[in-house]
């Protein structure tokens, strides 16, 4: 994981334009956003789905990147007033609080074009399957994913919502990039057709865990270690597993996800082994 993080943050500073560009804040702004600090789960996904079907995961640098450019994208915009209103990310102030709104949607938007201009630059892959990762990428950051997800999240604030809405919701607004990401490496990586299969399970389950995990977090969590305020969800009256569910059903819930993601790779050989690592990761992680 420290070698593939590695990769990442090397290859991130490169895509992305120095800040010393004009208009200089927008760059600025887009480098604050992408370069300060954050697990990069996505693209190590990304990575470890390609190792696990036997490519070369050098190929899949540019995607990985770009989901991060998308994630990065999402952040900056869910922080924003209009949307969940969040003063701070990963311990630092948001975006917007940094530049003002108008540049921290600007930044959102030029991350999103970026990841798929670095999609493109994918070498030694078959024209086909970098075209089927960026329509992949592009189905689970708009409105077929993220953005869907997103409108029922606001729409379901101060309501109590059925567990299939609530599915929907994270399913969509979290768990549509992570599967894309798991996929989508294994497109890079040559994957025939059972194993997408499997990896997108696989990619349904992680998300789903992850992201129980994250409404746990968010009352349990420590916010030196989460980055941002703790209570937040109950708060706003957003809809979350543990308000629907319980603390303790909410555990097992996620536990349960994590055992289904990980028994969907089970034909996969130990160069699947990170992957099987990340989904346990999931549910005992502090951040």
């Amino acid at each position: 994981m420290d070698d593939c993080k590695a990769l990442i943050e090397k290859a991130l500073d490169s895509y992305l334009p120095p800040e010393d560009r004009y208009p200089h804040i927008i760059f600025r702004a887009m480098r604050y956003s992408v370069l300060n600090g954050g697990k990069r789960l996505r693209p190590i996904l990304v990575l470890t789905a390609c190792q696990s079907v036997g490519g070369d995961i050098s190929l899949a640098i540019p995607l990985a990147c770009a989901v991060e450019f998308v994630h990065s994208f999402s952040l900056i915009h869910d922080d924003l007033p209009a949307l969940d209103d969040d003063d701070f990310r990963r311990g630092k102030p948001a975006s917007h609080k940094v530049f003002g709104e108008a540049v921290a949607i600007l930044a959102g938007d030029a991350l999103l074009s970026l990841a798929f201009e670095t999609i493109a630059r994918t070498k030694g892959v078959p024209a086909d399957a970098v075209l089927e990762v960026c329509r992949r990428i592009a189905a689970a950051s708009g409105a077929e994913g993220m953005v869907t997800g997103q409108v029922v999240d606001i729409e379901s604030e101060g309501k109590k919502i059925p567990p299939e809405t609530l599915e929907f919701m994270h399913t969509h607004k979290t768990g549509a990039l992570i599967e894309a990401s798991v996929v989508c490496g294994g497109l890079i990586g040559g994957a025939n057709q059972e194993q997408l299969c499997s990896l997108s399970h696989y990619g349904k389950k992680f998300g789903l865990a992850f992201q129980i995990t994250d409404d746990i977090l968010d009352i349990e969590g420590d916010e030196a270690k989460t980055g941002k305020p703790v209570g937040s969800d109950l708060r706003k009256q957003k809809s979350t597993y543990p308000a629907l569910f319980g603390l303790e059903a909410s555990r097992e819930m996620a536990k349960r996800a994590v055992d289904e993601a990980i028994e969907s790779i089970s034909g996969f050989g130990p160069e699947a082994d990170l992957l099987r690592v990340l989904a346990h990761l999931v549910v005992d992680r502090s951040t």
